[in-house]
């Protein structure tokens, strides 16, 4: 891994030599905890972050999801997170694995970020298990690990840390992997030595994935509109109905969408993920519709145990299920 550094504000050469020994050996324990790149930069605000994210709420392209406008200073600066941080040690981990989708109009498709298990308790733990070997070297170290859930920026933090750019379609794209990585971060209380470098966007004059969404839900380069999006419809939105300008538009896809990931020419650079943790469980890449709609609370709940595809509800697939399976019939129908 070649990333270039800069030292530490320290004034005093000891701090800066412990720093920079304490930063190179937390570096190697990502690697070790199975996280392919990592990155090392000070706990601050992301000022240009914070504009992009109030102009895109003030749009309402955040649509249901009312907690994303809840405080954006704190959502943009880790310090009201974790008031003690001084550095953010941002991590990706690979999760690509080389199964395929079927086109069986009686199953419904789902984004591969969700085939093996939950990301958040895999990054997770491999956060607190970093958090825990820092604080044999550094016992005054005390820090918070950040899957998603907590309200950080991942992939501004991770462009910022010089791990890949945020692309078109707003995922982080990596030169190594593609857009195939999970984001982490782990807040810490202590001044390391921090990367300086960042990657340049090169998604250059490229719009396959602006031109691919069946939905125009990527409104302009770098900008998606959850209303429009198909993740959202089939992720986050807990209405009864889908709407229909997304069911029509679906495309087969029961949990998430990965169209947009598919196309984009980076992703010619995958690897397939030494972690067997996300190679596909029992019912992915596909689901079957009619068993997804026969499922009670408590088959759900035994099905998706340790399952990023929890966050749908029971309710939420059995939604998605039907909208598909009315979608089959309509096209068997006009197809006669």
């Amino acid at each position: 891994m070649s990333i270039s550094t800069t030292a530490t504000q320290a004034i005093d050469p000891a701090a800066q030599t412990r720093a920079r020994e304490l930063s190179s050996l937390i570096k190697e324990r990502a690697v070790a905890e199975g996280f392919e790149m990592v990155g090392i930069v000070p706990a601050g605000p992301l000022h240009d972050a914070r504009g992009q994210l109030e102009e895109w709420l003030a749009r309402g392209y955040h649509a249901t999801m009312q907690w994303m406008a809840r405080d954006p200073e704190m959502r943009t600066d880790p310090r009201k997170l974790f008031p003690p941080a001084r550095s953010v040690i941002v991590v990706a981990k690979n999760y690509y694995t080389p199964s395929k989708h079927t086109e069986d109009p009686t199953t419904g498709k789902v984004s591969r970020y969700a085939w093996g298990d939950d990301y958040h308790d895999v990054v997770g733990s491999g956060l607190r298990s970093l958090l825990a070997s820092i604080k044999t070297e550094a016992p005054e170290a005390e820090g918070k690990v950040c899957v998603d859930i907590q309200p950080m920026m991942d992939k501004a933090w991770a462009a910022r840390a010089g791990l890949g750019w945020v692309g078109k379609h707003t995922n982080l794209i990596t030169h190594e992997y593609g857009s195939w990585v999970f984001i982490g971060e782990l807040l810490l209380n202590l001044d390391l030595e921090y990367d300086n470098q960042r990657i340049e966007d090169h998604c250059g004059s490229c719009t396959l994935c602006i031109d691919s969404c069946p939905t125009q839900a990527i409104t302009e380069p770098y900008v998606v509109d959850a209303n429009k999006c198909i993740s959202y419809a089939t992720i986050e939105l807990r209405e009864p109905e889908i709407p229909i300008q997304i069911g029509e538009n679906l495309e087969g896809w029961i949990y998430g969408c990965d169209i947009c990931q598919d196309v984009c020419p980076w992703n010619r650079f995958e690897q397939v993920t030494g972690d067997d943790r996300f190679q596909p469980r029992e019912g992915t890449p596909n689901l079957n519709l009619a068993g997804t709609l026969e499922l009670t609370p408590e088959t759900y709940a035994a099905r998706f145990r340790g399952s990023a595809m929890k966050r749908a509800k029971l309710s939420g697939l059995q939604r998605n299920a039907q909208t598909l399976r009315n979608q089959a019939r309509t096209n068997s129908s006009t197809s006669r």
